[in-house]
């Protein structure tokens, strides 16, 4: 395999998670009882750009289609991360009710409906049709298709162009990376700001937080690879802001190269500097990773295995992709979990892909009343460990996993 961005041969290995349905495919009553369609799931490193992905199997159609499950505005900390983000970009960068706001994978509006409360037009670009209709809902402009060159030349002929772009844990989900970000090139003013928030590998690989990874993420992001993946498709960053969301990201300015004019600011400079300075471009630091994530998958099979045998009831929270990677890499089944909870209907009475482990409202927390509950989106366990603050009236307790087996 070739490297998405620079198409240099792929081959030093990250982790090969064995394989696993794509994350988000969740199951009815009917999908139940025909086979999934299984893929591999391996990440490789390029040595020559240092972006790291995984091997192609899947493609985004497979992954993104109407029935798409991922609704941002459930949780309560990511709706206030965007109300701030809003507040201090529109301060930041003067954008007033003449100015242009496109966010690309709009989502359910989560964002946007931030944008038009301080009256400042804006449109959002989101291909799933589950949650492009949410938005809709929420009174903001969708256009229902995926980015890149040739809709964001549309735009701007159209009169969209924009003064600021904003594409929140986005960039590692397109298989084209370098059509989406020539996209924003293309997209933005003279002087416009694009903004884009991901993960942050360093945190991926020095917290062993493997199960981040799968087929909806075709890429794990450096600061090092963004830079050199922008500069090659007409941008230049400027600004960095580390963001402890999703467990360590980054929140990464950029402009136009050829009219941009915002002074380079010296977090990026440091930033840089620090991921050089640990290794990132360098093989060594990639090394190991596939001992530490076995660690976890057999921490958590113990654990579930023993609280089974010792008549200990255990459940899950939250039908994340991220819970999917780790409940399909460890082989947990119905058997270990008994069900997960989640606070959105649209995956409510489903079934997770891979385990088939059913999905219920949170009502069933009461009437089971578990002994643990194994938190899977381990980034929001605070905001969860306050929601089900009741369980510990029957001495309830609450688990994570990564970056190892923990009772909270």
């Amino acid at each position: 395999m070739k490297c998405r961005h620079c198409q240099s041969e792929l081959i030093l290995p990250l982790v090969d998670l064995g394989s696993a349905p794509p994350s988000n495919a969740y199951l009815t009553n009917e999908t139940l009882k025909a086979p999934e369609k299984w893929f591999p799931l391996n990440v490789l490193v390029c040595e020559a750009c240092w972006l790291v992905q995984t091997e192609d199997f899947a493609g985004a159609e497979e992954l993104f289609d109407e029935e798409y499950a991922y609704f941002s505005s459930f949780s309560s900390s990511w709706l206030s991360h965007a109300k701030a983000y809003v507040a201090s970009t529109a301060s930041r960068f003067d954008l007033n009710e003449t100015s242009m706001v496109v966010e690309v994978a709009a989502n359910d509006g989560y964002l946007l409906q931030y944008v038009k409360e301080q009256n400042i037009p804006c449109l959002g670009v989101e291909p799933t049709k589950s949650t492009a209709n949410a938005a809709r809902e929420k009174g903001i402009e969708i256009v229902e298709e995926f980015f890149g060159v040739e809709l964001a030349k549309r735009l701007v002929a159209e009169g969209k162009q924009a003064d600021l772009t904003t594409a929140n844990n986005v960039l590692a989900h397109v298989p084209d990376i370098n059509d989406f970000v020539s996209g924003f090139t293309h997209l933005l003013k003279d002087n416009g700001v694009a903004t884009f928030e991901f993960p942050h590998l360093l945190n991926l690989i020095e917290k062993n937080q493997f199960d981040t990874i799968y087929h909806e993420h075709f890429s794990y992001l450096s600061l090092i690879a963004v830079n050199a993946l922008f500069t090659a498709n007409g941008l230049s960053v400027f600004d960095v802001e580390e963001m402890p969301t999703h467990g360590g990201s980054l929140r990464v300015f950029a402009q136009r190269k050829d009219t941009g004019t915002h002074a380079v600011n010296d977090r990026f400079v440091s930033l840089l500097k620090k991921e050089q300075a640990l290794g990132l471009d360098n093989a060594d630091f990639y090394a190991d990773f596939q001992e530490k994530a076995n660690k976890v998958k057999y921490g958590l099979t113990k654990f579930l295995i023993e609280a089974k045998e010792s008549g200990k009831k255990v459940i899950g929270y939250g039908a994340a992709a991220k819970g999917n990677t780790l409940l399909n890499f460890a082989g947990i089944k119905e058997d270990l979990l008994t069900c997960v909870v989640d606070k959105n209907p649209a995956k409510q009475n489903k079934y997770l892909p891979g385990s088939r482990v059913p999905i219920l409202n949170e009502s069933i927390i009461t009437s089971l009343k578990p002994d643990y509950i194994l938190i899977l989106p381990w980034n929001l366990k605070h905001e969860v460990i306050e929601q089900l603050h009741y369980i510990r009236e029957w001495s309830g307790k609450f688990v994570t996993a990564v970056p190892q087996i923990e009772v909270l």
